[in-house]
């Protein structure tokens, strides 16, 4: 993982160094943005940034808005880092298509923790597998997906959930489970990140989304068409 680049980016300049000096050490290239603006500058600027850590208020250009110019590029994974800890902003970030949401104050450590997490499982997405279920052609390698002959445009977790779910068709999953394969990590929150994934995996999916069945109480599971 090391040598990585990763965007900071945040207008204060004291968090961006604590940020910047705990990935460091642990062998990335961090590159620094402190405003929108220049975040987006230096993002198209660089073709191989790996990751992106944003604070949502900024001047010029705000979070959410670098976000939704980001996705329509690109599936780089993106960690959004915010002060307030309102519900509807965390659902607003996930339906952005954000990898991973984190309150201020926060723990340096967690964060390259998350950080290395998202990393790990986009390295193994690049592994060369190849997955298919009723008409859905899922490509690791080329991070693409395919329902009938044509391409479905999925952000990162929108992916893997995909993915987790072709890879255990027909298995029931649990709503625990899911959290703990997909974000890799011990998630302390509740059901409905995963239900606003999954609703918005269904959306873009068209009819091949009704092959996500909901398993009430419990989680979801994918059924082949028969």
């Amino acid at each position: 993982m090391s040598g990585l680049k990763i965007l900071v980016v945040d207008d204060e300049s004291r968090m961006r160094k604590l940020v910047r000096d705990f990935l460091a050490k642990s062998g990335y290239d961090v590159l620094e943005a402190g405003d929108g603006e220049e975040a987006l500058d230096i993002f198209f600027a660089q073709k191989d940034i790996a990751l992106v850590v944003l604070d949502v208020m900024m001047p010029k250009r705000d979070g959410w808005q670098v976000c939704r110019e980001i996705r329509e590029y690109s599936k780089v994974p993106i960690i959004m880092l915010t002060a307030r800890s309102d519900e509807q902003d965390e659902l607003q970030g996930f339906q952005l298509g954000v990898d991973e949401y984190i309150t201020k104050p926060f723990s340096p450590k967690i964060l390259v923790a998350r950080i290395e997490a998202i990393l790990r499982r986009t390295s193994q997405a690049a592994g060369g597998e190849s997955l298919s279920c009723g008409g859905i052609q899922l490509d690791k390698t080329a991070h693409q997906v395919m329902i009938d002959g044509q391409s479905v445009e999925l952000s990162y977790k929108e992916f893997e959930l995909l993915a987790y779910f072709m890879e255990n068709k027909g298995i029931a999953l649990s709503r625990e489970k899911i959290l703990n394969n997909v974000w890799n990590y011990d998630y302390f929150g509740d059901a409905r990140t995963i239900d606003t994934h999954v609703k918005k995996l269904r959306s873009k999916m068209g009819e091949k989304g009704e092959l996500i069945k909901t398993i009430w109480g419990m989680g979801y599971k994918l059924e082949e068409e028969k």
